[in-house]
């Protein structure tokens, strides 16, 4: 075998003898979910007491934790340096997750410990993303373990507050900007478009959510007595949201919508099959643009959707006409969409269509879009690596349908962004019963260790 394919068997021997497994069962048995406040200390743990001294055991990482400059979930920042004349690689990764929400998981199943059941690994933070960065830094052990040397520089982030919107991230990032700097990020997020076939993708959808709400009167009142007297704002919130979106999801707010797919997009998504695995809702192919497929409707075009509505007592309704009515709504957007001018476009909008008392107001601020070109080198360099380790190509999206804060490293430090999700799109994230599937954290393994001897080796 050559030293390549040593340094992939030592990484998957790892996974097989049960090393990787306990080394993700420790970070998930630390509580560090930034989404409730009593679990903060448990953030700090994370990053001093487990991730920190093992990268500087493993891979002889220098780091520090650093407060968050916004008063959120502290963050590690890291170093080997081997060679002023090598390419330096920045590592991310978060090691915070949402709630646990021990009582909602099925019998027999916890959040705070990895239960195994056939493929799939059971626990909080399994597939976001304790599993992902797990999977990169044992792949990088792996290497250095191999071949004495990783061949390049290494730099490390590891924030504790993207579930609550990386919060301080982006001032963190400008304030250390030349302790960051890198040739290229290499991180792990999201999921595969398919269980089966290893995926990279190159930026993010953006959102950004907003209120649409109508008070008319204060309390409610009886609805015979003056039902067809006063206006009902629930019946006007539900009609004005109908001229913002259709019945199928199609946009009818030109202003909302993001400039037309390019020739280079439309081909890198047209052999895509979007697979979310056995668990995974079936996909409504006749919901959204008629004139988009459903790999262009989710990776390359923006959507409305409501998250929420409420008007009246919907646990003990009564016959009266309710005083108000209140819907959270969210725009996902590509990259080329101007997110300043949705809100704006929304208010002109409904004041045309006679909607003026419907009131628009931004929920909280927007995660903007981004995306590293297709042509990219380092996009070909991964694509190649993959392709050796694999004998296959992967699945290339130029943006995840989702959104991460990747606009810290394409815009604020200005580095092309390559992402390699070691999940699927039917792993539960954010949900009870979240779970990783064992065979892609050891495909992960061999991608990712592979990848990181070719950079090395200056393939």
């Amino acid at each position: 075998m050559t030293n390549r394919s040593t340094a992939i068997t030592r990484a998957t021997t790892a996974f097989d003898n049960g090393e990787f497994f306990d080394v993700l069962d420790r970070r998930v048995r630390i509580e560090s979910t930034s989404q409730d406040p009593a679990h903060a200390s448990e953030l700090d743990r994370y990053l001093r007491e487990e991730m920190g001294p093992r990268l500087e055991n493993d891979l002889d990482v220098v780091w520090e934790v650093q407060p968050n400059p916004l008063d959120a979930g502290p963050i590690l920042i890291g170093e080997r340096h081997e060679g002023s004349d090598l390419p330096t690689i920045l590592i991310y990764g978060h090691g915070d997750t949402v709630r646990g929400q021990a009582d909602l998981w099925r019998e027999g199943i916890t959040p705070w410990k990895i239960t195994v059941e056939g493929e799939r690994w059971y626990g909080r933070g399994t597939a976001d993303n304790k599993g992902q960065h797990t999977t990169n830094f044992e792949a990088l052990k792996a290497v250095l373990a191999e071949r004495g040397r990783l061949g390049f520089n290494l730099r490390v982030l590891i924030e504790t507050g993207e579930e609550m919107g990386s919060k301080g991230l982006r001032e963190f990032a400008t304030a250390n900007k030349a302790r960051l700097q890198a040739d290229v990020l290499i991180a792990s997020d999201g999921p595969r478009v398919q269980p089966e076939r290893p995926t990279l993708f190159l930026g993010s959808r953006g959102n950004l959510n907003f209120t649409l709400s109508i008070n008319a009167r204060e309390g409610a009142h009886h609805s015979g007595n003056w039902g067809g007297l006063i206006s009902n704002p629930a019946v006007q919130l539900v009609n004005a949201i109908s001229t913002l979106v259709d019945g199928r999801g199609q946009l009818l707010v030109d202003g909302l919508k993001p400039p037309p797919i390019s020739n280079a997009v439309r081909a890198a998504l047209a052999d895509l099959i979007v697979d979310g695995g056995p668990d995974a809702p079936e996909i409504d192919n006749d919901w959204g643009a008629k004139d988009l497929t459903p790999n262009e409707r989710v990776f390359a075009w923006n959507t409305l959707e409501i998250l929420a509505m409420e008007t009246g007592i919907p646990a003990a309704p009564v016959n009266a006409i309710p005083g108000s009515a209140f819907a959270v709504c969210q725009i996902r957007f590509v990259a080329g969409s101007d997110h300043e001018k949705f809100l704006p476009a929304i208010r002109n909008h409904l004041k045309l269509h006679g909607y003026g008392m419907v009131e628009v107001k931004p929920a909280r601020g927007a995660m903007m879009a981004t995306r590293t070109e297709l042509d990219e080198p380092w996009v070909g360099r991964v694509v190649k690596s993959f392709e050796r380790t694999t004998g296959h190509r992967p699945a290339i999206l130029p943006s995840l349908g989702g959104s991460i804060p990747n606009d810290v490293f394409t815009d604020i430090l200005g580095m092309p962004t390559v992402w390699v999700p070691h999940s699927y799109a039917g792993c539960q994230q954010h949900a009870p019963n979240e779970h990783a599937l064992a065979p892609i954290l050891k495909e992960g393994l061999s991608l990712m260790t592979g990848l990181f001897w070719d950079i090395g080796e200056g393939s």
